[in-house]
């Protein structure tokens, strides 16, 4: 990230500065359920103001289907906005060229605006050449600090930026660093926590830590595959049986490597995922026909936490399992009780349910570092290019 330029190598006073930032939060009935994502732009947004830019924050929120939707609407986030900066943040809705354009032509220094929903013209999604020259007239300036869309190719994370001078947000620069200096030189031992449901969504990510990493500890639905291409059987278990040879793959490349690729010795198991359901605990190899593993076993929940407890780095990614439901949360809230209480390890979380996790268990103060990506997290660790980082100026 030292590569590119932020917000500290440019001279903002006085200069319109469209913010991408990523107001994505949940929204019902009008109030704002989660302001996580919200208070993560602060500081970027704070500087600028302070440094009397004119700031104009653009956004999507949800999946409108190229058209003003009521429920996406960024309106309910304005007021939380106003609240966490302590001061009045407008909102500009409208068309670009003429009602936003004036609105922002009337701006004064260290004021700071919220355009609608970006996603509500089909120009942003496609990098629409006339919806980006729409947006990059609204600005001097282009900062970008919505790391979980910076995987995106899209007018606001793209297109504006190769229209005016652009440079990173605050967040966005530490997100960079913590998944990219830290987990690529890692302090030793490095235990990596994948789970969730899809090999087919981890398995670029487990060929890039296999060569990291010391441990790399596999829960969760993606579990099934990896103990399936072993040759046991998984009963109604979560499979991805075209991805099997793949985890093989990956099985093997773990000796190569050196790295201990450690998958659940045994399993809670159940004939449906409800939270009535019958459980057992069950052996890795002896999973009867007609039920599935839906969270790993005490047995495993030790080992893997003995393996936290002795890491100097951890990056975790995905549930051990359905910790939606209490009957099946133990394995996620174990290893996430160790995960916080390791205090010596620099802790990344790579976003997504981990993070809801940890929040649920109240463990969400208690690491180093969570991710606000989902999607990009993965890609970067991958070892991806991402678009919206590419796209800025470099120092």
């Amino acid at each position: 990230m030292n590569s590119k330029k932020t917000v500290r190598d440019i001279e903002v006073a006085g200069q319109r500065v469209l913010v991408r930032v990523d107001f994505n939060v949940p929204i019902e009935d009008g109030v704002v359920m989660d302001d996580t994502r919200i208070r993560a732009a602060l500081p970027t947004i704070r500087f600028l103001a302070d440094h009397n830019a004119r700031v104009i924050l653009c956004s999507h929120l949800g999946r409108p289907k190229d058209a003003p939707e009521p429920q996406f609407s960024l309106r309910p986030v304005c007021s939380v906005l106003s609240r966490l900066l302590g001061r009045e943040v407008t909102f500009a809705d409208g068309d670009l060229s003429t009602d936003v354009l004036a609105a922002v032509q009337g701006m004064g220094d260290g004021e700071v605006m919220l355009l609608e929903n970006l996603r509500f013209n089909p120009g942003e999604k496609r990098k629409d050449p006339e919806f980006t020259r729409k947006l990059a007239a609204l600005a001097d300036i282009y900062v970008n600090d919505a790391f979980g869309t910076a995987h995106r190719d899209h007018a606001s994370t793209v297109g504006v930026a190769e229209l005016l001078p652009a440079v990173s947000g605050f967040l966005l620069a530490r997100e960079v660093e913590m998944l990219t200096d830290t987990l690529g030189s890692p302090e030793k031992p490095f235990v990596a926590i994948l789970g969730g449901s899809k090999v087919s969504d981890k398995i670029a990510i487990i060929d890039k830590l296999l060569e990291t990493c010391d441990r790399l500890l596999i829960g969760g639905g993606m579990a099934f595959t990896f103990i399936a291409a072993k040759g046991n059987g998984v009963g109604n278990s979560l499979v991805e049986r075209e991805w099997i040879d793949a985890a093989r793959q990956m099985l093997e490349k773990a000796l190569q490597t050196g790295c201990e690729l450690m998958l659940p010795i045994d399993l809670v198991v159940a004939p449906e995922i409800s939270e009535d359901a019958t459980t057992f605990i069950v052996g890795r190899e002896e999973i009867p026909d007609g039920l599935m593993g839906l969270d790993i076993g005490p047995a495993t929940s030790a080992k893997f936490q003995a393996e936290i407890e002795r890491a100097k780095t951890i990056f975790w990614n995905g549930p051990m399992g359905v910790f939606e439901l209490a009957s099946f949360e133990s394995g996620t809230k174990e290893l996430a009780k160790a995960v916080a209480r390791n205090n010596r390890a620099v802790s990344v979380i790579g976003g997504g349910d981990s993070v809801a996790a940890l929040k649920k268990f109240g463990y969400e103060d208690k690491v180093t570092f969570i991710s606000t990506g989902g999607g990009a997290s993965m890609k970067l660790v991958e070892g991806a290019k991402l678009p919206g980082l590419e796209a800025l100026d470099a120092k």
